[in-house]
């Protein structure tokens, strides 16, 4: 008899800390990082730090590579073997193809319920921690899975740009927008679309990045009158400790959450905005 027949699974990209993915059994799987020639398995034998270099040496970034389904077939097919039902969070559908291809391999295996999280980063990962709790309360499969599509829309994740300098190499934005804000010292915040994962630019704020970081935080906090205060994350993609400190202590200052973690995001994420971004991700209720 399998004591706890569900396995916890999700894409890399949910960003969670090594506390919480042992807490709560969390199997990754990397999404591939092609740069300079080579492979690598995402936060596994790369890390942003090592992207922003070569892009600073070489001007060159990473291609991304989805899981394809053979992937996700060979990661579920041990545990279907063996009686498991696998719940598996996805990065949102507009992202990646990752979702997409992760269905196909459930559809054929069956047992494998597959979410799209409409998310990134530790947007997706408060539905994991959400997974996580509901497996430890002992409810079943189908029922997760369902309480989980329905909470996608409760998340919420965005992000202060620090430079538009990584968003203009990957073709996400023109040199004149990039330039502009550069010698305007605007700092965007990058809003994602939690039907889908898609992303929009809000607020740009104007000013140093420490005194964007105050505002926005409170910005952000101040924004619902219903912000679930279970789990708060602080997500950065590599960021001085002065600027954590920093919006620690204001968050403190607003609101009082059981647990604050602290997250340095995938490199499939990172390079794509670039160093010293930094967000608070969190739910309403």
């Amino acid at each position: 008899m399998i004591m706890n027949p569900i396995i916890l699974s999700a894409d890399s990209t949910c960003d969670l800390d090594l506390e919480l993915k042992e807490r709560y059994h969390v199997q990754y799987f990397p999404f591939h990082i092609l740069l300079d020639g080579k492979e690598y398995q995402d936060n596994v034998d790369i890390t942003p730090n090592q992207i922003y270099n070569v892009y600073y040496e070489k001007k060159l970034l990473p291609k991304t590579a989805a899981i394809n389904v053979d992937e996700y077939r060979n990661h579920f097919l041990p545990w279907v073997e063996k009686g498991y039902d696998v719940i598996h969070i996805n990065l949102g559908s507009s992202l990646s193809s990752a979702h997409q291809n992760c269905r196909l391999a459930a559809e054929e295996l069956g047992h494998v319920h597959v979410i799209d999280s409409g998310n990134l980063s530790t947007g997706t990962g408060l539905l994991v921690v959400a997974a996580g709790k509901m497996i430890e309360q002992g409810l079943p499969a189908n029922e997760i899975a369902a309480r989980l599509r329905e909470r996608t829309s409760r998340c919420h994740a965005s992000f202060i740009l620090d430079t538009l300098t990584f968003m203009h190499a990957g073709g996400r934005c023109s040199s004149v927008a990039a330039l502009g804000a550069n010698l305007l010292k605007l700092k965007p915040c990058i809003e994602v679309d939690n039907r889908d994962g898609s992303m929009h630019v809000g607020k740009k704020y104007r000013g140093s990045l420490e005194s964007v970081l105050v505002k926005y935080t409170k910005d952000q906090l101040s924004r619902y009158s219903d912000i679930n205060t279970d789990l708060l994350f602080i997500t950065h993609s590599g960021i001085d400790d002065h600027y954590i400190r920093l919006v620690q202590d204001t968050v403190r200052q607003v609101m009082d959450f059981k647990e604050t973690h602290v997250t340095t995001a995938s490199c499939t994420i990172s390079c794509h905005c670039g160093p010293n971004t930094l967000g608070i991700l969190f739910e309403t209720r």
